[in-house]
């Protein structure tokens, strides 16, 4: 049986997306993995961007050790995984097939994004008898292992059509102001207008409004500012780093595939193979399944990718479908995954700077859970628990569980 861990902590120093906690968060769930659940030094890989002795967290290399984690397992063995960073979402380009609406991503230092989507194809390379356990302190978190099932949360579209059917103010017309409100969010987002989240993300609940997390705020005698990279400070981002000036919502995954060529997500390396196809046979203006979707607004970027398509285009990229290039194939789910997020899809998490020193509120309340419990502590307690120790301290942001029934009461962790 052995026990293996990759821990990425990303501060992005030095950038106007700068966190504060990430680094903490890594080096105390280093010290509990080797203290409280055995892990070996030499098991567990570390990827921070603030001490050059450390592997740099870019979208390569964190792919390159998830992919050497999960290679390394056989049956029996416990697989962790923590990242404590920014997350972001894009719409995706079909939203109506999409579990969330959005392909949830984390964002490496270089801004080369890791998807939902990704996740799950890693997680379908775990052998049957080892489970993987992913930790994402981030914002937009829920739903970041795509397919997997919902067991505490609010992200996916079932839950939430259910969650608004129960509620007073619910039903299929809170779903779609929702949607419809996410929507303009996002295109105000992109153009670079951010709407501050009291007051956009409200929600209607016994007649009372109450806001989001706002992006930098006052709280118990410190400093939190979001673990949300908006679209709006991603598009400038990549604008800086690409050189390109007309980076927007609609070509947000070009630019990342032209940023970055093979090393790019695979998701959007079946996306440009997809849109490549479509280029040549004239069927841009087609969405995903006959929905639209972003797809179809591509037509501006066409010469371009039609110039970068041949040093660029990665041959060892497959697409069966076009359908699980939009929202992934259903026949295989990754079962033998749990994905504990930070927060829910449409919320941010929590990154503190008290005079305690800084933290990710959701991976410091899993430590004070953990500290708490002289036994195993399930997945499913630890969730509960760590929800309530948020709601004590004030915090809007609600984590999740996303795995199959039978690892619902697993220990966290091994």
């Amino acid at each position: 049986m052995g026990k293996r861990a990759l821990l990425v902590g990303i501060n992005y120093p030095g950038t106007k997306a700068e966190l504060k906690g990430c680094i903490n968060d890594v080096n105390r769930m280093h010290k509990c993995l080797i203290n409280r659940y055995g892990f070996a030094e030499e098991d567990i890989v570390v990827l921070i961007d603030t001490d050059s002795k450390y592997p740099q967290p870019t979208g390569v290399n964190i792919r390159r050790a998830l992919s050497d984690l999960v290679a390394s397992a056989e049956p029996g063995d416990y697989l962790f995984f923590h990242y404590s960073g920014h997350g972001t979402r894009l719409p995706a380009e079909t939203g109506d097939d999409d579990d969330t609406g959005y392909d949830e991503c984390i964002v490496p230092c270089d801004m080369n994004l890791i998807t939902d989507q990704d996740f799950k194809e890693l997680v379908l390379k775990v052998p049957d008898g080892c489970v993987m356990t992913i930790v994402s302190d981030s914002c937009h978190s829920g739903g970041l292992l795509d397919k997997a099932k919902e067991q505490i949360g609010e992200s996916t579209k079932l839950n939430r059509e259910e969650s608004n059917s129960k509620s007073p103010s619910g039903g299929f017309r809170s779903f779609l102001k929702g949607k419809v409100k996410d929507a303009v969010h996002d295109a105000f987002q992109s153009r670079g207008i951010d709407i501050p989240d009291e007051i956009l993300h409200r929600r209607h609940h016994n007649s009372s409004y109450e806001p989001e997390e706002v992006e930098e705020r006052e709280h118990a005698g410190g400093h939190v500012k979001s673990r949300s990279l908006p679209l709006s400070t991603l598009i400038e981002m990549l604008k800086e780093n690409s050189g390109k000036d007309d980076v927007d919502v609609g070509n947000i995954r070009p630019t990342l595939y032209h940023m970055f060529g093979k090393d790019a997500s695979p998701k959007f390396k079946k996306f440009m193979k997809v849109l490549f196809k479509r280029l040549q046979e004239g069927r841009l203006s087609e969405g995903g399944g006959g929905h639209g979707g972003i797809i179809g607004l591509l037509s501006g970027v066409a010469h371009e990718v039609l110039k970068i398509k041949d040093d660029k285009e990665d041959e060892e990229v497959e697409v069966e479908t076009e359908e699980e290039v939009y929202a992934g194939t259903k026949k295989n789910l990754p079962n033998n995954g749990v994905l504990i997020s930070g927060c829910q899809t449409d919320q941010t998490s929590a990154d503190a700077n008290t005079p305690n020193g800084a933290y990710g509120a959701c991976s410091n309340a899993i430590q004070a859970i953990i500290a708490e419990n002289d036994g195993e502590v399930t997945n499913k307690d630890l969730v509960l628990n760590v929800r309530k120790m948020l709601g004590k301290e004030g915090y809007t942001q609600k984590p999740g569980l996303y795995c199959t029934d039978k690892h619902l009461n697993y220990p966290f962790i091994c």
